[in-house]
């Protein structure tokens, strides 16, 4: 499904003259179909540059990103234009990062729900899933209506999450998708990873907690130290 060519990423830091850092070296890896792969290292080894290459909002320096398209094929995501990969995200993918980026005044239910109006499903059928796993996630029906913006940092995530697996993507990325979550509400991200990986998603993560990483990760791969 998913295939990195000796990927690296560098960084120019204007700012400081020109000065050129290493994000990452020389990755290779591939994910099957249907298999989620975790992704570890320490602190400043690339682990988010990797991903955010992979989902294009980095664009990488060489190497190739092999992603096998249910629409397009055989896909470089590393050299494809800007209106393919914008198709595959709508289409296909999934990003779940630390940050909730949304359209100010709209309610939480309406953002988890967009995904499903804009793949042609109805809206009331729509807003039915959406709250039902808002629900799960630990969400109460009183926010439903209200804006994210005026959320804590732990429901903007739940919201971020739910409106990244609603679809069931083809491929999910996750960046420390539990980094500002509970016990509770992590053990509920996990059991629904599980169960969109046993309808056929995809997936490659970041997590800082180890015992979190094994669980969601049926292989692990390890970041070399990153060269300045």
């Amino acid at each position: 499904m998913l295939e990195l060519e000796n990927l690296s990423k560098q960084f120019i830091m204007h700012h400081l003259g020109g000065k050129t850092i290493v994000g990452f070296k020389n990755i290779s890896l591939r994910v099957p179909p249907g298999c989620s792969l975790g992704i570890s290292g320490p602190s400043g080894s690339g682990k988010s540059s990797v991903l955010k290459c992979i989902y294009r909002t980095y664009l990488s320096t060489s190497g190739n990103i092999w992603y096998r398209s249910d629409r397009f094929g055989s896909v470089n995501l590393a050299r494809a234009e800007l209106n393919v990969v914008g198709m595959i995200r709508e289409l296909e993918m999934g990003s779940i990062t630390q940050f909730l980026k949304v359209i100010p005044r709209v309610s939480a239910l309406d953002i988890v729900a967009a995904p499903l109006v804009m793949a042609g499903l109805e809206k009331t059928e729509a807003d039915r899933r959406a709250a039902v796993l808002l629900e799960r996630l630990g969400i109460p029906r009183i926010l439903f209506d209200a804006y994210p913006a005026t959320f804590s940092g732990g429901e903007q995530q739940r919201v971020n999450i739910a409106r990244a697996v609603i679809k069931a993507p083809r491929l999910l990325i996750l960046d420390e998708p539990t980094a500002s979550l509970d016990r509770w509400t992590t053990k509920v991200v996990l059991q629904i990873l599980r169960e969109l990986r046993q309808k056929g998603t995809t997936m490659i993560g970041v997590f800082h907690q180890p015992d979190i990483l094994k669980e969601f990760g049926d292989e692990i791969f390890t970041m070399p130290s990153r060269e300045h």
